[in-house]
């Protein structure tokens, strides 16, 4: 078996959490800026009516991230049944669930793609998105589901790859992605003239940037998490194990989603200016999230593979570590945003009445998490 990048079965587990879970924060927090990316750049630069093309853009914020979460938790089964395979040193096992992973990755992507065109308009209505700024958010949410699929397919290239150490490589790939959106939105809003439309165009376009990198990795690697294209194919066991272990994790993902998008569906009665001000508070919102989020995500693939190696007493120090580690970086992360939000929602929104929704908006989720 090939040589991980970062040994999980042996050494300092209390310094090896953050150096795996770190480039998970950072990869996840990348991704929101894409978001908060589309939001600068139609709240600075629209032709239009800037805060309806922020509001707008924020609308679908709460739905794709629902969506995506799911996957994300589904793609953890992935890098839970790997990493195990890896520490149990059983390369069929890993072989199996790697081209099965890939697979499930392009027909969900598909089926979400599907799904989610024909539910657009019925999804949007629910939420009780305002007639001023439910024609761009429709536009800009069909154009983002047809990127669902390379979306998807970089999540599980990312688990893969993270079930065995390598967390750099994502993060590389999505910087490249993220570079190329920023530039892509300003040409397609300053240049060409558009709108959300724009936007939504650039992210689709980035975003398959990234899930080739990774791919062109997979296929190029050198050791048991090769993939070779005529072996992908859905194996019936690696996929029943993916699920049992990837549902469960997706739908405790989607729950916070959910109850996101209840509070996105009262948010929007209030009219485009608090729509408007909710979408910058959220992209901050979320960049807590990621970070105590990335500790799960490293906490259980440590457990995968120790478990698999039989190292059970690893496993129960892992899990101590993670909690201490965890809540530190959290409170670290929670102690930047409070003091930079001010100057992030200033470049995100395009009047003063949004940027004073996004900060009574900050204040009363962050509240009772205020650290000194």
């Amino acid at each position: 078996m090939g040589k991980q990048k970062n040994d999980m079965l042996h050494g300092s587990i209390w310094r090896g959490l953050p150096r795996f879970a770190l480039p998970i924060a950072a990869t996840a927090i990348l991704g929101q800026l894409f978001n908060a990316s589309d939001i600068a750049v139609v709240g600075n630069f629209a032709a239009q009516n800037r805060t309806a093309a922020v509001a707008a853009v924020g609308a679908n914020s709460r739905i794709v991230s629902l969506i995506v979460n799911l996957f994300i938790g589904i793609s953890l089964g992935s890098n839970v049944i790997i990493a195990n395979a890896i520490g149990r040193r059983d390369e069929s096992a890993i072989e199996k669930t790697v081209h099965t992973s890939i697979v499930i990755a392009v027909l969900g992507g598909v089926l979400v793609a599907l799904l989610g065109e024909l539910c657009a308009s019925w999804l949007l209505r629910s939420f009780h998105v305002p007639e001023d700024v439910f024609d761009p958010a429709l536009h800009y949410l069909r154009i983002y589901l047809l990127g669902m699929p390379v979306i998807l397919l970089y999540n599980f290239e990312a688990a893969i790859f993270r079930s065995a150490g390598e967390t750099k490589l994502p993060l590389l790939a999505l910087s490249l992605s993220g570079v190329l959106n920023a530039f892509q939105n300003l040409f397609f809003v300053l240049a060409l003239g558009m709108n959300v439309e724009g936007v939504a165009i650039a992210t689709v376009i980035s975003n398959a940037v990234s899930p080739t990198i990774l791919f062109v990795g997979l296929l190029r690697t050198e050791g048991v998490l090769r993939v070779h294209i005529g072996k992908l194919r859905l194996d019936r066991g690696s996929f029943r194990w993916v699920m049992k272990i990837g549902l469960p994790a997706g739908a405790q993902s989607a729950v916070f989603s959910i109850s996101n998008l209840v509070i996105q569906a009262a948010i929007n009665t209030l009219g485009t200016n608090v729509m408007a001000g909710s979408s910058a508070a959220f992209n901050l919102e979320v960049i807590a999230y990621y970070v105590f989020n990335a500790f799960t995500q490293a906490c259980t693939t440590f457990v995968g593979q120790n478990y698999g190696a039989g190292q059970l007493d690893r496993c129960k120090k892992t899990l101590r570590c993670a909690y201490v580690e965890d809540a530190l970086a959290t409170a670290r992360q929670l102690r930047w945003c409070w003091r930079r939000a001010g100057r992030c929602w200033r470049s995100l929104t395009a009047t003063r009445r949004s940027l004073r929704a996004a900060i009574r908006g900050w204040s009363s989720y962050s509240s009772p998490m205020r650290f000194p």
